[in-house]
């Protein structure tokens, strides 16, 4: 039987990066300028799909909600790991740690839903290139982001109520720099089973689904790319996924290696790297692995930022 929540805390130490004091300043800058940086490039690349006329197309539609993903994504953890940096200790009351733990879960879940709906959409405009303005219409391209954030934010809630109805009893040390399923199930003290299995039963659903509807999107789309007869032409069709599938497999392996794991090998130390990675720094790479291969983006990205210093300078003079 499933018992009340008795947590005898009310709130939760995060340990985050322990390190000499001249290198916790050194990475606090390091984040905070990874996290600026961040911010801006997906601003950059969502303003430029918004007023660039010719990006007004599922594709680009699809990067400016991953863009905005993205600079919410990482706003969730990482000013409470630059907190982490200046203040001992660095402590998450228990309803602002399930708070923040329900949106990382939310848009990480949602992102998993929405790499594969930008497979389908690619899939579409590979195999079947005629049919594209009547299949991918922008109607259905609004449906597919919305179920995305419905289905990620939906099952995310689900889960993170089992995980704050573990009973916790006194220890409230969590060895992270945010609050994620695995150090916050480590501190409880009763049977994990319900928890544990509505955890697992969620994740097939949210992650192997999509996992599935990806790779099979990109089966289709390579077996059709291989029997384009010209090499320009295999060529020109893989350009236009190539950036999706880098995110696709950098996405993936992260969230894998840090939740499919034995429990054997893992490692809080090694799991807090990895969780910087994706965490951090695959929101940094993501919107720069998309421009760098679409000529369409950069240009537009250009247009906007001379749009933007023209009007700074006009303004300043006046």
């Amino acid at each position: 039987m499933w018992k009340e929540n008795t947590t005898a805390i009310s709130e939760f130490i995060l340990v985050g990066f322990p390190t000499a004091s001249w290198l916790q300043v050194l990475l606090f800058f390091l984040f905070l300028i990874t996290y600026i940086f961040v911010l801006l490039e997906n601003s950059v690349i969502i303003l430029s799909v918004w007023v660039t006329r010719s990006l007004h197309k599922p594709m680009y539609y699809f990067l400016g909600t991953m863009s905005f993903l993205e600079a919410w994504y990482i706003s969730v953890t990482v000013p409470k790991m630059l907190a982490g940096f200046l203040l001992h200790p660095n402590t998450i009351s228990f309803l602002g740690c399930m708070t923040q733990l329900y949106f990382f879960m939310s848009l990480a879940c949602t992102e998993c839903v929405l790499l594969a709906a930008m497979a389908y959409d690619r899939y579409v405009a590979i195999c079947w290139p005629l049919r594209y303005p009547v299949m991918m219409t922008t109607g259905f391209c609004v449906q597919l982001n919305i179920s995305s954030w419905v289905s990620g934010f939906t099952i995310s809630m689900a889960k993170v109520y089992f995980i704050s109805r573990v009973a916790f009893c006194g220890n409230n040390i969590l060895n992270h720099f945010f609050c994620d399923v695995s150090p916050i199930l480590k501190l409880a003290c009763m049977d994990l089973f319900v928890a544990e299995m509505v955890d697992f039963v969620l994740a097939i659903v949210i992650l192997v689904f999509p996992l599935s509807a990806t790779v099979l999107s990109y089966a289709f789309i390579v077996s059709t790319i291989l029997h384009i007869p010209s090499t320009t032409g295999q060529q020109k069709a893989f350009s236009t996924c190539a950036s999706h599938l880098t995110v696709v497999i950098i996405f993936y392996t992260a969230v894998i290696f840090m939740y499919v794991r034995p429990r054997a090998i893992a490692s809080f130390d090694s799991n807090k790297l990895i969780s910087a990675i994706y965490a951090v720094f695959t929101p940094m790479l993501n919107p720069i692995i998309y421009c760098l291969r679409n000529k369409e983006v950069k240009d537009a990205i250009r247009k906007t930022i001379a749009r933007g210093q023209a009007l700074f300078l006009r303004d300043s003079l006046c």
